[in-house]
C-alpha cells in the first residue's frame, strides 16, 4: 500500500504550502488545481506549465490513481456503464454512467461496502470495509467526464446513490461535493446534484443546519416501523417519526424539495396498505416520491415488483396530490444495482 496522499485529497490551500515549500509563486498551485479539475490530466508529466522539477516533485510527493477501471461493463441499450474500481490497500468501489435524453448522470459511491445492512442491497449484504476519502469520492466522478470529454460530451448530474452511506461519511463526502462544485474546477451546479442517505436523523439534522445546497433524497422503503425495522435495520434507532420530524424541518428551512426512494419488492412492500400508510407521512410536506422496481441481487430472496402493482401504488399516492414517478429501472443486464459488480470481482 502506498503511503503517498492521493492528489485529490488535497484542498487548494494544501497545493499551495507545498508548492511555497519548493519556493514556487503562489499561482503554481492553481495552475496544477486547474490541470486536475479543469483539464482532468491524469499524470503530472501532463501539467506542461509547470517546471520540471515541480512536475518530477509532484508525481513523487501524491499519488495518482490508475488510468483504467479495473472491470467494466456496458448496458445492451447503451444508456449503462457500470465501472469497478481499485483502491488503495485492495478495496474495490463502484461507479455508474446512465445515459438519459438530455442528461448524462454518474452515480458515485461514498464507501467500500456499507454498515447500514439494508435486506434487500447488495452492497449491504457485504458489510462495511472502510470510508472513501474526499478524493477517491472525486476521482469517480471525473474518470466519467473524460469518458464523455472524449465524445463531446459533459457530465450533467450527480447522484451520491451508489456503495455506501453518504451520511455515515459525512466529512468526506461534503468535502468532496464542495470540490466537485468549484467554479475553478469542475463547476457543477449544487442544484444538479442529489445525496440519498438511509435516515441517519442526526446527520440530516446537520446537513440542514449547514445549509448545503445539494439536493437531500430519502431511501424509505417501508412506511410502517415494523416492516421498516426489517428491512432498514437503522429504522430500530431512528424509526419514523424521527426521521420524518428531520425530514419537515430539512424543507421547512432549505425551502427545497424532498425526494423519498422506494425499492418495490413484489408482495412485501408494494401492497396497497403500504401505499395507504404512506400518505399520512406525506401530507403537508413538499416531496416527491420515487417508486423503483428492485435490482435482484443474490442475498436477498424478494423479486421486483410487477409493472401493474407499481402503476397501482403510485396511483394511490398521486390520488392524495402528492407526486410520484415510477422510476425505470437501468443496468438489469450488468447487474447495475449498488454493489453487485464488485462482490463478483471478489468472487473472481
Amino acid at each position: 500500500m502506498s503511503s503517498r496522499r492521493l492528489i485529490y485529497d488535497l484542498t487548494l490551500e494544501e497545493l499551495q504550502v507545498w508548492a511555497s515549500a519548493f519556493g514556487q509563486p503562489a499561482y503554481r498551485s492553481r495552475q496544477i488545481w486547474e490541470w486536475l479539475y479543469s483539464s482532468l490530466v491524469r499524470t503530472p508529466a501532463q501539467m506542461t506549465n509547470l517546471p520540471a522539477g515541480l512536475r518530477l516533485a509532484l508525481g513523487e510527493t501524491y499519488s495518482f490513481p490508475p488510468p483504467e477501471a479495473s472491470a467494466s461493463l456496458a448496458s445492451t441499450d447503451g444508456h449503462t456503464e457500470k465501472v469497478l474500481l481499485d483502491l488503495e490497500g485492495g478495496a474495490q468501489i463502484e461507479a455508474v454512467l446512465m445515459r438519459y435524453r438530455t442528461r448524462r448522470t454518474a452515480c458515485i459511491s461514498t464507501q467500500a461496502g456499507c454498515g447500514m445492512g439494508c435486506v434487500f442491497c447488495a452492497t449491504g449484504q457485504m458489510g462495511l470495509l472502510r470510508n472513501l476519502s474526499a478524493g477517491e469520492i472525486v476521482l469517480q466522478v471525473l474518470a466519467f467526464e473524460r469518458r464523455l470529454r472524449a465524445m463531446g460530451e459533459h457530465l450533467s448530474n450527480i447522484v451520491v446513490m451508489g456503495m455506501g452511506e453518504p451520511f455515515h461519511n459525512y466529512e468526506a463526502t461534503m468535502q468532496a461535493l464542495e470540490r466537485l462544485t468549484d467554479p475553478a474546477g469542475l463547476g457543477l451546479s449544487p442544484r444538479r446534484i442529489t445525496i440519498s442517505t438511509v435516515g441517519l436523523v442526526p446527520m440530516i439534522e446537520r446537513y440542514t443546519r449547514e445549509g448545503w445546497r445539494a439536493n437531500l433524497a430519502v431511501s424509505l422503503h417501508a412506511a410502517t416501523d415494523a416492516l421498516r425495522n426489517d428491512l432498514v435495520p437503522i429504522n430500530r434507532r431512528y424509526p419514523l417519526r424521527e426521521l420524518f420530524e428531520a425530514c419537515r424541518e430539512y424543507v421547512q428551512h432549505s425551502g427545497r424539495r424532498l425526494s423519498f426512494e422506494w425499492a418495490l419488492i413484489q408482495d412485501v412492500n408494494d401492497t396497497p396498505q403500504q401505499a395507504q400508510a404512506l400518505l399520512p407521512w406525506l401530507r403537508g410536506l413538499t416531496c416527491h416520491v420515487n417508486l423503483i422496481p428492485l435490482n435482484p441481487t443474490a442475498g436477498y430472496g424478494g423479486g421486483s415488483s410487477a409493472v401493474e402493482r407499481a402503476r397501482a401504488f403510485q396511483r394511490v399516492v398521486q390520488a392524495a396530490g402528492i407526486s410520484c414517478t415510477v422510476r425505470l429501472r437501468r443496468g438489469i443486464d450488468i447487474q447495475a444495482g449498488c454493489g453487485q459488480l464488485a462482490t463478483e470481482g471478489a468472487k473472481r
